[in-house]
């Protein structure tokens, strides 16, 4: 399996590159993003021998489409060490809880539950499609970065011994890549991480997270500005090859292309535990910012796993849900990019959205650069909108979209909770919300749970009027002692501070 650029011409073979490769060097020389040159195909006989396979050896299967460097016994291994129950705290690792009414005199009186539920002529209540939640915040930062960043500390730890050789990791977090980054990386031999977030945009316990951590490896750089200051930074540190190869700077955002091959996994698990055979389809609501986590589902769907709709869910910075519904990229600003109890998703320029119009413009590498390279940051936006390929998109793909806001997210926690006695946090209600609106008939609905509700508890408190629970390891977190240094957002002083702990 080798690894092309969404940036390379289709007649130059000469740069493409095997996995460890671009394991350890994140974006490719010419800026674009790394891909497979084709997507392995998974038939039905592969699923049908897939399922009932616990989480670190379906993880194993599917990894090995993608990774032909590393010894099958080396990375089954790595897989058994990541994926464990000590670590995400339950055996099945992912499990799917179906959203089922705890008032059930409810479903009598023709209200929805978790079903899309329609009155017939006789009075009855017929079902048309389950919802379910898939938990990926069981691991060590309770959220779901937690999937594929410890296979990613592990990923790295395994090359940088195989090479003799360190890394310095380069990051930009909204929230939860950076904690989960610097939990999966604390303490590993050979690597630094140098992790950039927007100053006073987290909530108080994804700062406490992160800030907290003591571990003489992780250094934390909380930058004057918004997200998308901290994503610029680490592409422009990136594309100056020079400097990336002094201090050999490698990234673990969804960037990186080992993530978000991680990610997959939980596409085919969350499809395994929703259907009981093969003929059957599912659709997965997707909480959306920087369009990674969505980004792998695209990716399973297009190896064969029988997904009807990806729905992407955005928050009031809607960028995604723009596109989807008129073929226009159009990122906004600073000032332009709103401040929302999602902070998660508080992201205007997507990354891995080059990866998806890679594959829509039929892999065109030169195409996708001169949107990206040049009319986007000449003018902030592309407009697609009457390319035949953004027409026959949803059709083709299978992505939907929709936009949820703070009221929104008040309304749909409070509901679940009412409803489901469940407690959710933002993201996901974003995710549930937008869900809803595109039910299709006997199709289930698998709704990604992005974090635990403590991360958010402000917002929790404020829908609920109580306190979520806290695993006992993280109370009195937020009072922990801090190191953390502010900065402006500037690539010299990035630079330098690097070269400085590197030295």
């Amino acid at each position: 399996m080798k690894y092309l650029s969404t940036r390379a011409a289709s007649n130059d073979k000469s740069d493409r590159k095997r996995f460890c490769e671009i394991l350890l060097e994140g974006l490719a020389p010419d800026g674009g993003l790394y891909l497979p040159e084709s997507y392995p195909q998974v038939n039905a006989a592969t699923l049908t021998q897939w399922r009932g396979l616990s989480y670190a050896d379906l993880a194993f299967k599917v990894l090995s489409l993608y990774i032909d460097d590393i010894p099958a016994a080396d990375l089954k291994a790595i897989c058994r060490k990541t994926y464990t129950e000590e670590v995400f705290g339950t055996p099945e690792i992912v499990p799917l809880k179906k959203l089922v009414s705890v008032h059930p005199e409810l479903v009598e009186g023709g209200v929805q539950t978790s079903t899309s539920s329609v009155r017939t002529e006789e009075g009855s209540v017929r079902t048309e499609s389950a919802i379910y939640l898939e938990a990926l915040s069981n691991g060590p930062t309770l959220a779901f970065k937690d999937m594929a960043m410890q296979l990613l500390g592990n990923l790295f730890e395994y090359e940088l011994t195989r090479r003799g050789e360190e890394l310095n990791i380069l990051g930009a977090t909204s929230g939860d890549t950076g904690s989960a980054a610097e939990y999966a990386m604390r303490g590993k031999q050979g690597v630094r991480v140098f992790m950039t977030s927007p100053y006073g945009r987290m909530s108080p316990f994804q700062q406490a997270q992160m800030f907290s951590q003591q571990d003489a490896n992780i250094h934390n750089l909380a930058v004057k500005g918004v997200f998308d200051d901290c994503q610029d930074i680490v592409k422009a540190v990136s594309n100056d090859l020079a400097f990336k190869r002094q201090y050999k700077i490698g990234t673990v955002n969804s960037i990186n292309w080992a993530r978000l091959m991680a990610q997959v996994v939980y596409y085919f698990s969350g499809y395994f535990q929703a259907t009981k055979s093969n003929s059957e389809k599912v659709s997965f609501s997707v909480p959306s910012g920087n369009f990674g986590n969505v980004c792998a589902g695209h990716v399973a769907r297009m190896m064969g796993l029988p997904i009807d709709h990806l729905v992407v869910a955005t928050n009031e910075n809607d960028v995604l849900d723009e596109f989807f519904r008129t073929g226009i990229y159009r990122v906004r600003g600073s000032a332009d990019t709103h401040e929302t109890s999602s902070p998660s998703m508080d992201i205007s320029k997507a990354s891995n959205f080059e990866r998806f119009v890679f594959d829509l413009l039929g892999r065109d590498g030169g195409k996708t650069r001169s949107l990206f390279n040049d009319q986007l940051n000449k003018t902030g936006q592309f407009d697609l909108s009457a390319d035949p390929a953004f027409v026959q998109a949803a059709q083709r793909y299978g992505f939907q979209s929709g936009k949820s806001t703070h009221a929104d997210r008040l309304a749909t926690i409070r509901d679940a909770h009412q409803r489901f006695g469940v407690i959710i946090d933002t993201h996901t209600a974003d995710g549930l919300k937008v869900a809803r609106e595109h039910l299709s008939p006997g199709v289930p609905m698998i709704v990604l749970e992005t974090a635990l509700p403590i991360k958010f508890a402000e917002t929790i408190v404020e829908a609920l009027d109580c306190e979520p629970d806290r695993p006992a390891k993280f109370i009195g977190i937020e009072a922990l002692p801090k190191r953390v240094l502010v900065i402006d957002a500037d690539v010299a002083l990035v630079k330098a501070y690097i070269t400085q702990h590197c030295a």
